[in-house]
């Protein structure tokens, strides 16, 4: 049996395994990716792309492929709530509500000072096959890398690394691979299971049903809204009545394919039933004669969980490997995506042998509070539209008549009726927890070895998690500021190459151009450093407003973005301070005290 041997393997190429595989291929490490499937999947799944997803894309040249395809900002920076898209009944057709989600209309603003990238909306069904281009394109593009139609049949972890099997699926062909490291990107199917890592947190609370159809739905929505809610007595309340998504390729009202959401019981037989499902569709969307062809129907289980460790050994968690959590707010395929870029750079410093082994121990610390945290926000944002349902007064399970009574009084022209529209508003409101969630997006921190404090206080987060307060802080995202070098207009962001440090001084920092120089040939890292007012200028003005740094101080920054240790002065050995820093990061000496 032929052997192959790389430093890392990946199994699964879903959005975090071909992620990984292109970060990875930027980064020259060599890897091989192997999913059992022969096509990328044929499921909508998620579809929102946040900011941080594409400024992080960008870094890597593979934003614009996506822009190119997907929603413009214009088309689904919005939401809207709807008592029934048809109908000819006396609440059918009602708008209650809408607002700016997701970086449109009025929130455009923020999120263009605070990144060089906008959000993007594209399904999965649509973006994978676009990252397994991009994958193989990396890779060289022969197929050596990328192996689509291969499943790894068993493996195992040995002092040595890993050795695996597998099977070409199509040559019916099998071969061993050894690497020294594995990335589970494979959904939790078979490594979890195998490792025997607890899931932690509550599953199985909703069965939901999501339908992929096609459909002229123009008649019936607008142009700008990503997702159509639908609250009606028939349905009960939001997720039962159903929450309807365009799918493009057309991004305006005329898109040719739709999702359709609701929940079930998970007890209710009728979960399963295909043939109820078109009916039940009808039913709600209040359009009996609807003309549309089923491409597909989805189960799903709502579950809030994520795994105890990330790291096991040689094998490393990530995506729905290591957390799974409810669609709300966006942060499954996004904080998928996130692992990837966290944990990429570190298997090529390790694979390299800039760094210890220990720095791979940072990936769990740093990405498993963040997949906690954001299982926990989605799962509170789901649970909100309960308390929305409830403003509005529909109770689950009541009769349908007094649910009908309950909308009577919300629309009646009265003064109680006008009560209650006004505080149903303040209500819903709330829920931009969910679709205000810039700080969620590009906020979050890391608390680790490969981070060195400096002994100042975290900044207090919104708690609606939406106003992002950019900081140096060390463990959390460098702030965008536009730069000119050379005549180029740059984002800070733009210093990270894949694979680069970045030493950022003030203008006094000279000496910190020169340490930089000197540790890089040292240690053999590659360092990007300027001096902001020296080589580089601040155009705007807005390294001024969230640099935090005095004339004679520097930020260290990762390749993945995150700044990893500061100063406010020029110590007297600058080359000493760096390589003690970086010895800190890198896993090859304790991290120095504030």
């Amino acid at each position: 049996m032929r052997e192959v041997e790389v430093p890392v393997l990946i199994m699964g190429g879903g959005g975090c395994g071909m992620s990984a595989s292109s970060f990875l291929s930027e980064m020259g490490v060599e890897h091989l990716l192997v999913e059992r499937h022969s096509e990328t999947s044929h499921l909508p799944k998620a579809h929102y792309l946040n900011q941080r997803t594409m400024e992080i894309f960008r870094g890597f040249g593979m934003a614009d492929p996506i822009y190119e395809v997907g929603a413009p900002l214009e088309n689904f920076g919005h939401i809207r709530w709807v008592t029934s898209l048809g109908g000819d009944g006396p609440y059918d057709r009602r708008d209650f509500h809408e607002f700016d989600a997701f970086g449109g209309g009025v929130l455009k603003a923020p999120y263009e000072k605070d990144g060089p990238a906008l959000p993007s909306n594209l399904p999965q069904i649509r973006l994978e096959p676009l990252l397994r281009k991009m994958a193989e394109e990396r890779s060289g593009g022969r197929g050596e890398v990328v192996k689509f139609g291969h499943e790894i049949v068993e493996w195992e972890d040995t002092d040595a690394g890993i050795v695996a099997t597998v099977l070409d699926r199509a040559a019916d062909e099998r071969f061993i691979v050894r690497a020294r490291y594995m990335i589970a990107a494979d959904g939790g199917k078979t490594v979890v299971p195998k490792l025997g890592t607890p899931m932690l947190g509550p599953t199985g609370m909703l069965e939901m049903v999501s339908t992929h159809f096609k459909a002229d739905l123009s008649e019936y929505v607008d142009d700008k809204s990503m997702i159509t809610w639908s609250i009606n007595p028939e349905g009960e309340g939001s997720w039962s009545s159903g929450a309807l998504v365009k799918m493009g390729p057309t991004w305006d009202r005329h898109s040719e394919e739709w999702v359709i959401h609701f929940a079930f019981r998970p007890d209710d037989p009728a979960r399963f039933d295909e043939a109820a499902i078109v009916p039940r569709m009808r039913e709600l969307l209040k359009i009996p004669d609807l003309d549309l062809e089923v491409l597909k129907v989805s189960h799903w289980i709502l579950d809030r969980i994520h795994a105890e460790k990330f790291r096991i050994g040689n094998v490393f968690l990530a995506g729905d490997s290591a957390h799974r959590q409810p669609p709300t707010t966006g942060l499954g395929l996004n904080g998928a995506i996130h692992d990837a870029h966290n944990l990429c750079w570190k298997l090529a410093e390790v694979v390299s042998g800039r760094a210890d082994d220990s720095l791979l121990d940072t990936y769990e610390a740093e990405r498993l509070p963040v997949g906690a945290d954001n299982a926990d926000w989605a799962l509170s944002a789901f649970t909100n539209f309960a308390v929305i349902d409830v403003a509005m007064g529909l109770m689950p399970g009541a009769p349908k008549e007094q649910n009908m009574a309950a909308f009577a009084a919300f629309f009646a022209d009265t003064r109680l009726g006008a009560s209650i529209r006004g505080r149903f508003a303040e209500v819903i409101n709330t829920q931009r927890v969910e679709f205000h969630a810039h700080e969620i997006e590009i906020g979050y921190n890391y608390d680790s070895a490969a981070v060195v404090p400096d002994g100042t206080d975290m900044p207090v987060r919104d708690p609606f998690g939406s106003v992002y307060k950019p900081t140096t802080r060390p463990g959390h995202r460098l702030p965008h500021a536009w730069i000119e070098r050379d005549g180029r207009r740059l984002s800070t962001h733009d210093l990270i190459t894949p694979g680069t440090f970045a030493l950022i001084a003030g203008a006094d920092g000279a000496e910190w151009l020169k340490a930089a120089s000197a540790v890089a040939d040292e240690l053999g890292v590659k360092i990007d450093a300027v001096t902001i007012g020296g080589t580089v200028s601040d155009v705007d003005g807005q390294w001024a407003e969230v640099g935090g740094l005095e004339p004679g101080g520097a930020v260290l920054v990762r390749p993945d973005q995150h700044t990893a240790w500061r100063t406010q002065e020029v110590p007297t050995d600058p080359a000493a301070a760096l390589r003690t820093a970086f010895d800190a990061v890198l896993g090859k000496a304790a991290v120095p005290s504030a």
